[in-house]
């Protein structure tokens, strides 16, 4: 994606050609600013599409994991461009992008092959090369020295071991759980070899601002999953 317009609230997103919408078409070749106008004398802002622009195109299969939550596991566990994260139910690859943006390395474990396809293409449309995205099962990983690890699945717990073997110590098991039951299973499948340190659900709530009108939106994204962070002792 190259290029993202906005009008009057509305998003119309660039990628090649021309820009055909409701309010008219604007040449690619007007695209040079930060200002356009379609050929019915509707004016345009004009942005340059930053890495979080494209993330909202992305080719979507499985649900993916939301901002709001990618945000709190990244700003938790403090990853960073020194960091190798390791992720399996990578879905559609929303969790795999973040990661490969702030991350020097990231294994991504993903079995489902209509899954593998979709994240596949969408590391492809990003140019990622700091990505190694595997058709497996992360029973499967051998990898080690690992400083975050996400479970989105449906059973974490049955990959506790595989968790233990790959983490460094101290380092973060970060599993994504939709369900309270989930929840109490994995509390209860192991003793000492972690810690739990956080659970937490994130609530967004975004608001109105037009003018002199400022309220919130009478909707708001609420729970999504529930966010364990686990620390290995």
């Amino acid at each position: 994606m190259k290029k993202i317009l906005k009008r009057l609230g509305k998003t119309f997103y660039h990628t090649q050609g021309d820009v055909h919408t409701q309010y008219g078409v604007i040449k690619e070749g007007d695209l040079t600013g930060n200002r356009a106008v379609s050929n019915t004398g509707k004016e345009f802002i004009v942005f340059d599409a930053k890495f979080v622009d494209s993330l909202k195109k992305i080719k979507r299969g499985a649900a993916t994991m939301h901002l709001k939550d990618i945000g709190t596991i990244l700003g938790y566990t403090g990853v960073g461009k020194d960091s190798v994260c390791l992720e399996a139910g990578a879905g559609s690859g929303m969790l795999t992008l973040c990661l490969s943006n702030v991350c020097k390395k990231v294994y991504s474990y993903e079995k489902n092959a209509d899954g593998f396809k979709i994240v596949n293409k969408n590391l492809e449309t990003f140019k990622v090369d700091n990505v190694e995205l595997k058709n497996q099962s992360v029973s499967e990983a051998k990898e080690t020295d690992i400083d975050l690890m996400v479970l989105d699945l449906q059973n974490p717990w049955d990959f506790l071991d595989v968790a233990y073997k790959s983490l460094k110590s101290g380092a973060y098991l970060v599993c994504y759980l939709p369900t309270t039951t989930q929840l109490g299973d994995l509390i209860r499948s192991f003793n000492e070899e972690f810690i739990v340190e956080r659970v937490c659900e994130v609530l967004q709530r975004d608001w109105v601002v037009e003018g002199k009108k400022v309220r919130p939106l009478n909707q708001m994204l609420g729970h999504t999953a529930f966010l364990v962070f686990l620390r290995k002792v």
